[in-house]
């Protein structure tokens, strides 16, 4: 990750097109048109060896002819040529390039060798290279078009970075009416040099960018992508839309952990712990930025909606809880004050429905109310329009509140959506002079605050991810042991003595008095030393969910019935699988935990961020209930708690119909230490504890598997401090 020759490359003083042309609706004719309509102030160059002169401009045969060498070069040449035009450029010491030229990576192995040509020479000139495949650059601060795109952007805050350059004309359409202006746009293409972490790298820094803006396909370097995200994100809102949101599970994936821990669900934890803001949709994205543009972090998540009609309050209320927010209940003193001055048929509580004939002075005074009541941290503003009122006074009103709040250093983010379009206009406009976010309507005021709960969230996890975890004592090298153990015996699943030897070394409870048996008349035995209730399990390295195919019994008493059930279950089991080696039976003392909740806790290798950490509710339906959340290894506790929070299984935790609340301290350090165990020791590929019961008195892991993989895997893009890493390994 590199920022070397970007000043060259965003703010050129002289620019060559290689490859210019002066032939109708051709790539090079309309990247030229746009160079020289743009405004850039810099001197232009065009290269076309079959040409003298291009558009009123002095055509060279190649870049060696050149009166000097250029800052930027902008290349739209066959694809065979384009290295050789690299070496050139770096001869004459031009050090940045933008490759227009598509026919490389996507076009087979022959794309891919003149792509490894254009790195290579790229490397022996120090040149840095965008694309190829990509539609260009452009700066609009200095009038600089280097792409083919069809309209050039107005001037503003906001960095857009896109692996796709028909999204960015798409996106440049959709801005233009909309007088949304763009400090950067950089079409990355086949990112062969210049990628996402060196965008954000330079983006960080530049004083012209207020927001950053991504459309994500994929990643190449996903530890320069996190590192460079975390420190851009620090200084300014990054939101992301990555597509591929539902793609099939891997099918190389043999645990529950490896089938739901998806790659898109791994996007979404890296970007919430590099403190960005993920969206569906180019409006979403461009709605996000404007709400993070016009409002303050928040202390909390409490939002007050204040109204003059119970319809739209209700509408806002519905969708604040379906997108998981959360109302605020204002405090006694807060709805006394209230009573004080509203009619006696106003709501009494939240929504505040002031009704419907309520003017500009309600407004004002209401809302000054709910701006100080401590229980409240924003508030949503709605009006609907009535003969009765004017909503233009009452948003003058709300305005002159907002500013009086904000002189007296108030903390609480005011949003409002003034419901209708022709009496709705002019108060949207006086909103939008002041400084205020307006929206259209309730739903779309809700999910704008929600962005910035979200955005809060995001950056609380960037906060934690510097943040060391809680010290205990393991055992690294009885782990480490127990691994090379399994490699060494050709085994990708560990047997039970390797899984005890792990859980044991980094304190993970585990069921007791656990016995293995050969045969079913071992079972028996083994079922009466141990008394009471037992489960039963087939033993056999091929098969890894047991339950699927009736190799699990449960609740057997006596040692007839374990001998019967073994025998049974042999029969199922071999029916079933017959490709499976059948190593015996386990005999477990049955944990007598009534209440206890089910969940399940794992780790999993993504391809692209490496190791990650899932919970979520366990059991035999798992992937059914699909009730789990991810984040990326390693934890704290803080972390670990919020990975807890995301999932809906957290509320059966807190307590239910007199059930004491489970012990979540004790459930955030088992991801904690599986979170340690994943990063400590690269060779695990996947773990299920399923289930994790949990209760009131603690956990305990009742069947744990574990799978190893002797190409070790590649350490997690986010760390803590040094300290951390080193106690961890």
């Amino acid at each position: 990750m590199s920022t070397r020759a970007f000043d060259r490359m965003f703010t050129p003083r002289s620019v060559v097109l290689v490859g210019a042309s002066d032939r109708p609706k051709s790539v090079g004719a309309v990247t030229l048109a746009n160079l020289q309509s743009g405004g850039y102030g810099g001197t232009l160059y065009a290269v076309n060896p079959n040409h003298d002169r291009i558009a009123g401009l002095r055509a060279f045969p190649d870049v060696t002819k050149l009166p000097q060498a250029p800052d930027l070069a902008v290349i739209e040449t066959p694809p065979d040529q384009v290295a050789g035009v690299i070496r050139q450029l770096g001869t004459v010491g031009t050090h940045a390039a933008v490759i227009i030229t598509a026919g490389f990576g996507e076009l087979g192995e022959q794309g891919k060798r003149m792509q490894r040509d254009i790195v290579a020479a790229a490397a022996e000139g120090s040149v840095r290279v965008v694309g190829p495949n990509c539609l260009g650059i452009m700066v609009p601060g200095i009038g600089l078009n280097a792409s083919f795109a069809h309209l050039s952007p107005a001037s503003g805050g906001i960095a857009f970075v896109s692996q796709s350059g028909a999204l960015i004309t798409a996106v440049l359409d959709w801005a233009k009416p909309r007088r949304i202006g763009f400090s950067n746009i950089v079409s990355l293409g086949d990112m062969a040099d210049v990628d996402f972490g060196d965008m954000l790298e330079y983006l960080a820094e530049d004083p012209a960018t207020s927001a950053i803006l991504l459309y994500v396909e994929g990643l190449i370097e996903a530890s320069a992508f996190m590192a460079a995200a975390r420190e851009a994100a620090k200084a300014k809102p990054i939101v992301a839309i990555k597509v591929g949101r539902h793609p099939a599970a891997a099918k190389a994936a043999r645990s529950h952990t490896g089938a739901l821990a998806g790659s898109d669900a791994v996007y979404e934890a890296a970007f919430r712990r590099a403190g960005m803001l993920r969206v569906a949709s180019l409006p979403e994205m461009f709605d996000a930025v404007e709400t993070l543009a016009l409002t303050t972090p928040q202390g909390g998540e409490r939002l007050t909606i204040l109204t003059n009609g119970g319809g739209p309050g209700v509408l806002a209320t519905d969708a604040l809880i379906g997108l998981g927010g959360t109302l605020a209940q204002p405090a006694p003193s807060t709805i006394e004050r209230l009573n004080a001055m509203l009619p006696p048929t106003w709501s009494h509580g939240n929504p505040v429905d002031m009704i419907g004939d309520a003017h500009a002075k309600e407004y004002g005074e209401t809302l000054d109310v709910l701006l100080s009541d401590p229980l409240t941290d924003a508030v949503l503003v709605l009006n609907c329009p009535t003969a009765l009122t004017d909503p233009a006074e009452a948003a003058q009103a709300v305005i002159a509140c907002v500013q009086g709040a904000r002189q007296r250093g108030g903390t609480s983010n005011v949003y409002t959506s003034w419901l209708g379009e022709a009496t709705a206009a002019p108060s949207r406009a006086l909103f939008e002079a002041a400084g205020i976010p307006t929206y259209n309507t309730p739903d779309d005021a809700i999910e704008g605050f929600m962005h910035r709960v979200r955005f809060a969230q995001n950056q609380g996890l960037l906060a934690e991810s510097m943040m060391p975890g809680g010290a205990y004592q393991r055992d690294a090298a009885a782990a480490t042991a127990a691994v090379q153990r399994a490699l060494i015996e050709g085994r990708r699943w560990l047997d039970y003595d390797h899984v005890e030897a792990i859980c044991a070394a980094y304190g993970i409870p585990t069921a007791p008095n656990r016995s293995s048996a050969a045969d079913a008349r071992a079972a028996a035995a083994a079922a009466a030393q141990l008394g009471g209730p037992v489960a039963l399990k087939i033993r056999s390295p091929q098969i890894t969910h047991k339950s699927d195919i009736g190799g699990v019994a449960l609740n057997l008493r006596g040692a007839e019935a374990v001998r019967a059930a073994a025998d049974a279950m042999l029969q199922r089991v071999s029916a079933a699988r017959p490709d499976a080696k059948i190593e015996g039976f386990f005999v477990q003392e049955m944990v007598q935990r009534p209440g206890a909740i089910e969940l399940i806790a794992g780790l999993s290798v993504d391809a692209v961020f490496g190791p990650v950490v899932l919970f979520g509710h366990g059991g035999t339906a798992v992937e059914t209930i699909a009730d789990t959340s991810i984040e990326l290894a390693p934890l704290n506790a803080a972390l670990a708690r919020r990975l807890i929070a995301r999932t809906r299984v957290a509320r059966l935790l807190a307590g239910y119909r007199g059930q004491p609340p489970a012990d979540l301290d004790a459930i955030a350090e088992v991801l904690v230490r599986l979170g340690d165990l994943i990063v400590a020791h690269p060779q695990i590929a996947e773990l299920d504890i399923n289930p994790l019961l949990a209760d009131a008195q603690g956990v305990i892991a009742l069947d744990v598997r574990i799978s190893v993989d002797s190409a070790m895997h590649t350490p997690s893009s986010v760390r803590f401090t040094a300290d951390r890493v080193a106690t961890v390994a």
